[in-house]
């Protein structure tokens, strides 16, 4: 069974009208989420599964930010321009699992860190659960990192989305998708596309429709000139959304996140 398909994520800093575009990280997956049941219940039902087969990041960046799935220090030639899909295996490998066992099941968190499943028993990451790892980003000058539904350049289509191409009702699994992102000084931001009443005393955000603009609520995480950071990325299904029942299962969600740096004063820095 499938959860994961792909994970793309690529920054490019483009000229156009001999202005320079903004510098983007690119982030995207597809979700296939497979279940064993058929009842309508909240949570899905009991020991419904579903599993992650293929997970590959490719992250394209300027020379103003870089990714790596290791603390390289200062050293910038060490931080590249793509993270593979064995790279992040090997990551699973070293916590003693891998893509191919992963398997996931809702749950819930009012934080974005702890997580319970339906019972409120403990949940660990990766191990029939939500999905999580870790990479590091650095910035040749100090930024804020915002979430992003802007493209690259006109008619790309590759800024910030979720999707389903199933059917209603199992495209309602966009409701029901979560993905954080935790760094030790600024705590976790939680998007929550398609947002909804908030669940579980979550504090979550969504990025605006139509023409994107920055503010407080769409920072992420914040860089330090040439200060390795790093980031613990975590995708799950919420078992307390209203929209995570059977009536999801064996949907198809296509997750794709967009990153620009803003100064300060949220102006995307050029």
């Amino acid at each position: 069974m499938r959860i994961f398909d792909k994970v793309i994520e690529r920054v490019v800093d483009e000229h156009a009208s001999h202005k320079r575009r903004k510098r983007t990280i690119y982030f995207v997956s597809l979700i296939t989420i497979l279940a064993m049941t058929s009842a309508t219940v909240a949570w899905f039902s009991v020991n419904t599964f579903a599993g992650v087969d293929n997970l590959e990041l490719n992250i394209s960046v300027s020379a103003q930010l870089k990714v790596a799935m290791q603390d390289y220090g200062t050293d910038l030639d060490r931080y590249g321009k793509t993270i593979t899909n064995d790279m992040i295996n090997d990551y699973l490998l070293d916590q003693g699992t891998s893509l191919d066992e992963i398997l996931l099941d809702p749950v819930t968190t009012s934080n974005g860190v702890d997580f319970t499943n339906r019972s409120g028993a403990a949940r660990q990451p990766n191990d029939r659960s939500y999905l999580e790892f870790e990479c590091y980003f650095i910035a040749t000058e100090e930024m804020w990192v915002h979430l992003t539904t802007e493209s690259t350049e006109q008619g790309s289509n590759d800024g910030t989305s979720v999707s389903s191409s199933s059917p209603s009702p199992q495209n309602e699994v966009v409701q029901c998708t979560r993905v954080d992102f935790t760094t030790t000084d600024n705590g976790t931001a939680i998007y929550e596309p398609n947002r909804g009443t908030p669940v579980n005393g979550q504090q979550t955000f969504d990025l605006p429709s139509g023409t994107m603009s920055y503010s407080d609520s769409t920072r992420i995480f914040h860089l330090r000139e040439l200060t390795p950071t790093q980031v613990t990325i975590r995708v799950w299904i919420d078992g307390e959304d209203p929209e995570c029942d059977d009536d999801v299962q064996n949907a198809q969600l296509s997750v794709q996140l967009g990153f620009v740096g803003c100064d300060e004063n949220n102006n995307p820095i050029s």
